[in-house]
């Protein structure tokens, strides 16, 4: 027979529950937009360097489907703790569906 000590301890644990379980959903979200973002944050990176970006004519999203960073011979894949790969020939965070205009095919057959 359950006693109202009883009812009372396993509401509290469920509703601990709920917010343990809510808050992490709300850290996970969060670091995947910071992550995100911080692949367009070239704030760290010399103004020559992002010259050099320009007139590379990179951008974070590739005009060209089967064109992107990810793909290219030149493409460096992100650390085991980053979200975002770099380029062989700049200095800065890429996004893995990027693009520049010195693309070239990891396979060239």
């Amino acid at each position: 027979m359950n006693t109202r000590r009883q009812f009372i301890k396993s509401t509290l644990g469920i509703g601990s529950l709920a917010l343990g379980s809510a808050l992490l959903l709300s850290r996970c979200k969060s670091k995947k937009k910071t992550s995100s973002a911080s692949c367009n944050d070239v704030s760290g990176v010399s103004k020559e360097e992002q010259e050099k970006r320009k007139k590379l004519g990179y951008v974070a999203v590739t005009p060209v489907a089967d064109s992107k960073c990810s793909t290219c011979k030149l493409y460096l894949p992100p650390a085991q703790t980053g979200d975002c790969g770099h380029c062989a020939l700049f200095k800065g965070p890429v996004e893995a569906g990027g693009y520049c205009t010195y693309f070239a095919p990891l396979s060239e057959e």
